[in-house]
């Protein structure tokens, strides 16, 4: 049986209502959090998917029970410093950058050596940015070629506060520091640039000792060694970057609305709201509320008939960074021709993105001018594809995967893109949402 997928046919005029699941960066925050909690924490629609799974599996190798069902997991946190520590430990984040980055945090006090491994795609990414600020703390690192995975991390039981830089809008490295600074003496300070601020929010609503001011560009974050965690009983929003996938496709196709409950509209996570709004797209949100520390609202899209041509704002990009790809789709039926740039980090992510964001287009038949960092993409309103198309080889990147589904149901063609097993990395319901869709 072939790990590929044949798309022939575009989706015809829909009017429906989804659900999407529990959002990947707060779903592996929690299981981290509750871990190095004191008591038992709850969580409903929790994602299941490899990257949560790889987490739940690596908190358990630490002596930490979970109990885990299709509706509801439970974790059995043993206090902050609870961790079993045992010597030839290996764990695997398997594609996960960021339970790889965030989870070399909590072993910062690790009396033995841990082995960190993962995937082909996660071995091929830069683990030297979260190496070095956690050195600061005491703790010593082997990577491979000095940059990537496998690594050994050995903690240390004399840590010491540090002042970091994280200037290239990490919040996974950022995170990853906040973690270790909770079991060092004293205050440590990070500068960093803006990203997304789950972890932050979380500290905040735990009431840990962290503080926050902001700038324009830069946020300045204090926190204090960490006494105790309460236990975290989480009803987890859902994810707004799995729900692009659904916006884009109702904004492409012809006489359709979408209404997509619950999500996740974080301030440091909606740039897709925000550029597709500035090319013409009808989004609407609603019911807006805030749920421990997070925005949540219902989202509302209309398929667009007039699409418009954006020279993206680079201050949107730190919020945009996994929904790219799907922009440049809207972009490919846009008049005009739109420019992103400083988009170098989207080379860094699970494959090669804006290379491949590029391929996907030129695929199609769409004139697109790339550099390392830039693109642009030459619109055609009326863009219907009329030729067979493979995708194969993109290092298993679940988003290059979905992206390329979305195409062909927008776009037409003959479509055969491989490895379909890719969103179990994050997105493991994805086609039955897709099927609810196309029923009449």
């Amino acid at each position: 049986m072939t790990n590929a997928i044949i798309v022939k046919k575009k989706i015809e005029n829909f009017n429906k209502k989804i659900f999407i699941p529990g959002d990947k960066s707060l779903s592996i925050r929690w299981v981290l959090f509750s871990s190095i909690a004191t008591g038992t924490s709850k969580a409903k629609n929790l994602l299941l998917s490899e990257d949560v799974l790889a987490a739940i599996d690596a908190i358990k190798k630490l002596g930490i029970k979970v109990n885990n069902n299709k509706n509801n997991c439970e974790i059995y946190g043993k206090g902050i410093n609870g961790y079993r520590y045992k010597k030839n430990l290996v764990v695997n984040a398997k594609n996960s950058g960021t339970l790889g980055r965030l989870i070399l945090g909590l072993f910062i006090n690790s009396p033995f050596p841990i082995k960190l491994i993962g995937d082909n795609s996660l071995s091929k990414r830069d683990f030297k940015r979260i190496a070095e600020p956690l050195k600061k703390f005491g703790a010593k690192f082997t990577l491979y070629k000095n940059k990537t995975l496998p690594l050994i991390i050995c903690g240390s039981k004399n840590l010491r506060p540090i002042y970091f830089n994280e200037n290239k809008g990490s919040a996974q490295v950022k995170s990853g520091v906040i973690f270790a600074a909770m079991r060092a003496d004293g205050e440590t300070l990070i500068k960093a640039k803006k990203s997304r601020n789950h972890t932050e929010l979380l500290c905040k609503y735990l009431k840990l000792p962290i503080k926050i001011n902001k700038s324009k560009n830069y946020d300045f974050i204090k926190i204090r060694k960490v006494k105790k965690i309460k236990a975290l009983n989480y009803l987890i929003p859902s994810d707004i970057s799995s729900a692009a996938f659904f916006i884009v496709l109702t904004a492409l196709s012809k006489n359709s609305k979408l209404e997509i409950k619950n999500i996740n509209i974080n301030p440091t996570r909606i740039g897709i709201i925000k550029i597709l709004k500035k090319m013409g797209v009808s989004i609407i949100l609603k019911n807006k509320k805030k749920y421990k520390g997070e925005l949540i609202a219902d989202i509302f899209i209309k398929s667009s008939e007039n699409l418009k041509a954006i020279n993206c704002p680079s201050n949107l990009n730190s919020g945009t960074i996994d929904e790219f790809l799907l922009i440049f789709l809207v972009a490919a039926r846009a008049k005009g021709i739109s420019y992103f740039k400083d988009l170098s980090e989207l080379n860094l992510k699970e494959s090669p993105r804006l290379k491949w964001g590029a391929k996907i287009l030129r695929n199609m038949g769409v004139k697109v001018k790339l550099t390392n960092s830039s693109i642009k993409i030459h619109g055609n309103p009326g863009m219907i594809v009329n030729k067979k198309i493979e995708i194969k080889n993109f290092l298993k990147d679940h988003r290059v995967f979905m992206t390329s589904v979305i195409a062909a149901y927008c776009f037409g063609g003959n479509w055969k893109i491989h490895d379909k097993d890719s969103i179990k990395t994050s997105f493991p319901n994805f086609f039955k949402i897709i099927k609810s869709i196309n029923e009449n």
